[in-house]
C-alpha cells in the first residue's frame, strides 16, 4: 500500500505560478513511477505529467508542455509539479498517483494503482 497526500494548491492569477507536493508514504516510494492527474468540474480525470522512479524519463500532456515541470525526491518520498504561466483553463482538482510500477513514466490512469485525494488549483483571469 502507498498512501499519498497531495498539497500546495490554491487561487492564482493568469500567469502565475504553484508548485504542487505529493508525499509519499508506505511502500518504498523508488519503486514507483509517478503521476500528476487533473479533474475539472463536469470533466474526465485526464493526465497531466508522469516521472519515472529516478526522474530519468518524465511526459507531459501537450496542454502543460512547456509550463510545467514534474520532479521528484527519493529520499524525501515527495514527487512535484512547478506550475509555470498558468491559464484560467487550469483550474481543476490535482491528483498525484503511484504506478505499479517503477520504470515507465504512463499517462494512462490504469496503470495507476494509487492516488491521493486531490488539491483544488483555481486560475483566474
Amino acid at each position: 500500500q502507498v498512501q499519498l497526500v497531495e498539497s500546495g494548491g490554491g487561487l492564482v492569477q493568469a500567469g502565475g505560478s504553484l508548485r504542487l507536493s505529493c508525499a509519499a508514504s508506505g511502500r518504498a516510494f523508488s519503486r514507483h513511477a509517478m503521476g500528476w492527474f487533473r479533474q475539472a468540474p463536469g470533466k474526465e480525470r485526464e493526465f497531466v505529467a508522469a516521472i519515472n522512479w529516478n526522474g530519468g524519463s518524465t511526459y507531459y500532456a501537450d496542454s502543460v508542455k512547456g509550463r510545467f515541470t514534474i520532479s521528484r525526491d527519493n529520499a524525501k518520498n515527495t514527487v512535484f509539479l512547478q506550475m509555470n504561466t498558468l491559464k484560467p483553463e487550469d483550474t481543476a482538482v490535482y491528483y498525484c498517483a503511484a504506478d505499479r510500477t517503477p520504470l515507465r513514466a504512463a499517462n494512462s490512469r490504469g496503470d495507476y494503482d494509487y492516488w491521493g485525494q486531490g488539491t483544488q488549483v483555481t486560475v483566474s483571469s
